[in-house]
């Protein structure tokens, strides 16, 4: 399973985006592409993170924040 997102463009230029769940699967030896969930409508800040939950390979979510290092060190 994989989480396909749709960007749309509303009528005043603004993007707006769908998430689904979709999973693949071979019926008589064609690939058939089948809406598990449907989400619906989801910011873009939030793409990455339902990405990951559905990733292969879970990847590390984990932001490296470089101001905090720099506080630590001086403090």
């Amino acid at each position: 399973m994989f989480m396909r997102i749709q960007k749309k463009v509303g009528p005043d230029g603004s993007p707006h985006y769908y998430a689904s769940v979709v999973r693949t699967d071979r019926v008589d030896g064609k690939v058939v592409q089948t809406c598990v969930a449907y989400i619906g409508v989801v910011e873009e800040e939030q793409i990455p993170y339902l990405k990951a939950a559905y990733a292969k390979k879970k990847p590390r979510l984990v932001w490296d924040n470089e101001d905090s290092d720099t506080e630590e060190e001086q403090g």
